[in-house]
């Protein structure tokens, strides 16, 4: 998806729009949100938004803050990775390589497990409620640990952390030398657009709002700058800026981070639950036959969610004024606004074009390969990548990135990150591939090929 959220595009079907649209009104009726307003972004650009409100001409639209909670963490990762992909960091260095002053078995999480959720630490900090506290009471970074620090070995089992992403926002100010708040304006915020992303409320905003769950009544709730905890939940934001997010989420954008980096924080490092689990400060959702990358927010008097479906080149937001909504919650709704889309309106197929150009010998090596009995055919794809698929298997090709040095790269299944290369004999003819080891033949179990223990003189038998 190309970052052009400000042209609109055709809009969706009105039937399309109205099933939208009463999903929304359906959840702040029945929920008793104060007001809530999604949209939904296709092929990147903005196709419909929608909102509902309790007061009568007080309807918000997409450049209302709310305050987004736990999304936070998903900008915060995208300046993690910044760092990685600049050298100054690995996914793999112990925190404490980087901070001091931290006890041992928090200082010993990665960097890696810890915008996973893998780091083992607590989910929470000591003393009361930070989402309902000042960040004063928690002036220091050690402050924000707990005695012990842990609750599980580090790498052992997925266990949600806010305290881990606190961590991870100190240490973007470490290597930065600034607050993580100016880091991400410069490096992320002005080069996308998002200009209505901020650290504290700016007027248009919401009220934040508790509902009393057995009476029609409103308690106002505080919204307090969490400090240290800032990084795991502070942000406010709009539709329309968590629409850019979405998009720059989904394909990534060269100014902040590459796509492939943005490809790799959509990868599982997690366990994964009742089809859900997380990738680098991305949460992943397997529901309605769609593949889900984004995250869900919280924080008292506001909900959010923000969810991408790259294969569809759809996204959707949504954003309440409420501390709780039932039926799975705001993260339900959005990926219910993604399904609904999907089923009225499904994406089409690009149109079949013929390549612009053709190298012979890789015109040579496509057709039928075989690693032992099991075929596969090889096909040519645009700017040289290859695609490798099984012959009568209903799952999808293997698709393999050309590298300079003359090899490929797998990206799917079981050989994802292996290396495809063409062997030549001693003539100079293409003698057989190699992927990750796997021979493949064009034929199966040649008597004279070169397979792996070698086969029988006598060939194939029958009985």
């Amino acid at each position: 998806m190309d970052l052009d959220i400000d042209t609109p595009a055709e809009p969706l079907l009105p039937s399309t729009g109205r099933a939208l649209l009463h999903r929304i009104a359906v959840a702040q009726a029945e929920d008793r949100a104060p007001s809530l307003v999604a949209a939904v972004v296709r092929d990147g650009h903005p196709v419909w938004t929608g909102s509902r409100s309790c007061v009568e001409g007080h309807t918000p639209d997409p450049d209302t803050q709310y305050r987004i909670g736990s999304i936070t963490k998903t900008f915060v990762a995208v300046l993690v990775m910044r760092l990685r992909d600049e050298g100054l960091l690995r996914l793999s260095d112990r925190l404490d390589q980087h901070l001091t002053g931290l006890a041992e078995d928090a200082g010993a999480a990665t960097v890696g497990q810890l915008l996973s959720h893998t780091s083992g630490l607590t989910s929470e900090p000591p003393g009361p409620w930070w989402e309902r506290t000042p960040g004063t009471l928690r002036p220091g970074l050690a402050d924000v640990l707990q005695q012990p620090a842990t609750r599980h070995p580090a790498g052992r089992v997925h266990h949600y952390s806010n305290v881990g992403f606190a961590l991870l926002g100190a240490l973007v100010e470490q290597l930065r030398g600034e607050p993580w708040t100016e880091v991400l304006r410069r490096e992320a915020l002005e080069p996308l657009g998002l200009t209505r992303t901020t650290p504290l409320p700016q007027h248009p905003h919401a009220g934040g709002w508790a509902v009393h769950p057995w009476a029609d009544v409103l308690l106002p709730e505080p919204t307090e700058d969490t400090g240290r905890m800032a990084p795991a939940g502070q942000l406010w934001s709009t539709v329309g800026d968590l629409c850019r997010w979405a998009v720059f989420l989904a394909d990534g954008d060269d100014r902040v981070l590459a796509p492939a980096t943005l490809a790799e924080m959509r990868e599982r490092e997690s366990p994964e639950a009742d089809g859900q689990s997380h990738g680098l400060g991305l949460a992943l959702l397997r529901a309605h036959g769609l593949s889900y990358a984004g995250h869900t927010g919280s924080m008292p008097g506001f909900l959010a969610a923000v969810w991408v479906v790259p294969g569809e080149r759809l996204a959707a937001v949504a954003l309440a004024n409420t501390t709780s909504i039932t039926g799975g919650g705001i993260g339900a709704l959005v990926a219910d606004l993604l399904r609904i889309t999907a089923e009225h309106e499904p994406r089409l197929p690009e149109p079949w074009r013929p390549l612009p150009a053709v190298d012979p010998e890789l015109l040579a090596l496509t057709g039928t390969w075989y690693w032992g009995p099991a075929a596969f055919t090889l096909r040519l794809k645009a700017d040289r990548a290859l695609e490798l698929g099984r012959v009568g298997n209903g799952s999808g090709a293997v698709r393999l990135r050309p590298e300079a040095d003359g090899t490929w790269t797998a990206l799917d299944d079981y050989w994802q990150g292996e290396t495809l290369r063409v062997v030549r004999g001693a003539d100079g003819d293409v003698s057989h591939l190699d992927l990750g080891t796997f021979v493949l033949t064009r034929e199966p179990y040649p008597v004279a090929g070169p397979v792996p223990g070698g086969v029988d003189p006598d060939g194939w038998k029958a009985l």
